[in-house]
């Protein structure tokens, strides 16, 4: 299973949800659904924008479990 550390990055970059769908665009829906545990859909270059914005690599947003 793959498993998000979105939220945890965010958490530590002091990063909102709010922020994140005012400066690059995407809708709270998407961001929600980044963070959650289990990753079931999510665009590649979403998550290229997501990981740019938090300046980390996309592979940084994910563990395997």
């Amino acid at each position: 299973m793959i498993v998000s550390n979105t939220k945890k990055i965010m958490e530590e970059k002091k990063v909102t949800i709010r922020q994140m769908v005012r400066d690059i665009g995407v809708s709270n829906t998407t961001i929600q659904r980044a963070r959650c545990s289990e990753i079931t859909l999510c665009r590649l270059y979403t998550l290229e924008a997501i990981a740019g914005y938090l300046g980390c690599k996309v592979k940084d947003l994910f563990d395997e479990s």
